[in-house]
């Protein structure tokens, strides 16, 4: 596929790209290259094959989730720099 200078520097505007002139030929090629290769892409013969998100077969490896007991107030709040009460004294943030 044929890409001009023109839709390079269309693309680079929309993107908010600076490219320079000197650039535009060359990332012109490589762009017609890249959509070249996509086009070959969508010729292959997909019928029967079923889509996928990975190519592999991926399972989480995460351990079940078992309750323990939680912490008691006192062990919550044994390192806090600065309490009231039952609850954490933090710097106000809003307004």
């Amino acid at each position: 596929m044929k890409i001009t200078a023109e839709q390079v520097t269309h693309v680079a505007r929309l993107a908010r790209l600076d490219i320079d002139a000197a650039s535009v030929d060359g990332l012109a090629r490589q762009m017609a290259t890249i959509l070249d290769y996509v086009d070959t892409l969508g010729q292959v013969d997909t019928e029967g094959v079923p889509a996928t998100a990975h190519a592999i077969d991926l399972t989480n490896a995460f351990r079940d989730d078992t309750p323990h007991r939680h912490l008691s107030p006192e062990q919550a709040m044994a390192n806090a720099p600065a309490r009231a009460e039952a609850g954490f004294v933090v710097p106000k943030v809003i307004g």
